[in-house]
């Protein structure tokens, strides 16, 4: 496995994300019905929003995940909790499973991710809002530091419903560090968009 990150492309890379949010695995991203369009335009809002960017995470140059970074000042959890300075709001969609998948995989693409947030000194904790009834990504967040704070409610992802209850989660730079092996420790504290 060998990571990088590079920003998505609205157009270009809408047909690989929309195979993606379209399937039922992602139905907490709230794009199950979308069109290739919706996504285009998603990914065009978010890219001119100036607080919010999304990345296409690459496995040796093949699309993998997508991984989105924003300032939850200038989201909805401002409303909900006290933003702390170099505080950074996370989102991670995996690409659907191989046939043959790769053991240890979303991990490796969690710790990449979480690599990548902290190689920026100013970011000192992560924030993450996942769907509370999201079970995978808790245990997930869990394995990487994150400490649930709390189920809160949020405006709604999915269209369908009203209003999101998410479980409201922190790490910081040492939470994480902590739950790496002390060789890949220094390394990942010390990289910034390089291959992990």
């Amino acid at each position: 496995m060998s990571f990088t990150f590079r920003p998505v492309d609205p157009v270009a890379d809408a047909p690989v994300l929309h195979s993606w949010v379209s399937q039922e695995y992602a139905r907490f991203w709230g794009m199950v019905s979308a069109t290739e369009q919706d996504v285009v335009e998603e990914y065009s809002k978010i890219a001119a929003s100036g607080h919010h960017q999304a990345f296409l995470g690459l496995d040796d140059g093949v699309p993998a995940f997508l991984m989105e970074r924003y300032r939850p000042e200038s989201s909805p959890l401002a409303d909900v909790y006290e933003v702390q300075p170099g505080d950074v709001g996370m989102h991670l969609l995996v690409s659907p499973p191989p046939a043959d998948p790769q053991p240890g995989f979303t991990t490796a693409v969690m710790q990449a991710v979480m690599a990548e947030l902290f190689a920026d000194p100013a970011t000192q904790r992560i924030v993450v809002e996942p769907d509370a009834r999201n079970h995978k990504i808790h245990v997930l967040n869990e394995k990487v530091g994150f400490q649930p704070h709390g189920v809160v409610t949020l405006p709604a992802v999915d269209p369908a419903e009203d209003h999101k209850k998410a479980l409201l989660s922190f790490c910081t730079r040492e939470e994480f560090l902590a739950t790496l092996t002390p060789i890949l420790a220094a390394p990942v504290a010390a990289t910034r968009g390089e291959s992990l």
